[in-house]
């Protein structure tokens, strides 16, 4: 699932990797909302809101909103960076490493909310969360040559909404919409079903969900990295 890139994957294993990445990054997005009242993979509401406060001469409430669209763009870059450099070595496993990165700072930051009750990491929590989702959002990008985004939920709404009026549209257009309607809807209801299941646990296990996302994901990658390795 992470070892093939781009004409080498097949549709099941981007349906994977949307239903799974997708999941956790709706979980992250509605944990985050949650303690600081900010979307962190919502960067059209967030350079939104940055707009609409500006104009209203809150310019610090809109400099909180930008950096969140530049933690966001700054995570997707460390990722488009490091793939390349993984890439120019041969290195097979550099997607899954990336998500094994990806855990780690999960981790870190899990490990920093527990620790203390401080309202006042609000802002680092969600900065370091839109840097996260930045993160895994190239990662998804890049292996599937742009066919799986798990935090694009415009996109891959709008997407549905074009791929739905296909289906009418004739026998061979119905043909090549139906494969990228089910990547795509799939994707929005695993992000949806992710937030869900991310409140629900929130208020079940506290700030401990950073930690539990990070062990999914260290299921999902590890076994990828050895077995790039290997081959």
């Amino acid at each position: 699932m992470l070892n093939r890139v781009g004409d080498q994957r097949t549709a099941t294993i981007d349906l994977m990797l949307a239903g799974l990445l997708s999941s956790i990054a709706g979980a992250l997005n509605a944990v985050g909302f949650l303690m600081a009242g900010s979307f962190t993979a919502n960067m059209t509401g967030n350079v939104s809101a940055f707009a609409d406060h500006l104009a209203g001469g809150q310019v610090g409430l809109a400099l909180s909103f930008a950096g969140l669209a530049a933690a966001f763009i700054c995570g997707a870059a460390a990722a488009a960076l490091a793939i390349q450099l993984g890439e120019a070595r041969h290195l097979r496993s550099v997607y899954a490493l990336a998500i094994v990165a990806e855990a780690a700072l999960l981790l870190l930051l899990g490990a920093a909310l527990v620790s203390t009750a401080d309202d006042a990491q609000q802002v680092p929590l969600v900065i370091a969360l839109s840097f996260i989702m930045g993160l895994q959002n190239a990662v998804t990008t890049l292996i599937s040559r742009a066919r799986v985004r798990t935090t694009h939920v415009s996109g891959m709404a709008t997407d549905v909404g074009i791929e739905l009026a296909a289906l009418v549209a004739g026998d061979t257009a119905r043909r090549a919409a139906l494969p990228n309607l089910r990547l795509h809807g799939l994707t929005l209801v695993s992000f949806a079903a992710g937030g869900v299941a991310g409140a629900l646990l929130f208020a079940l296990i506290g700030r401990w969900l950073f930690v539990l996302a990070a062990a999914v994901l260290l299921l999902i990658a590890l076994p990828e990295v050895i077995r790039g390795q290997r081959r």
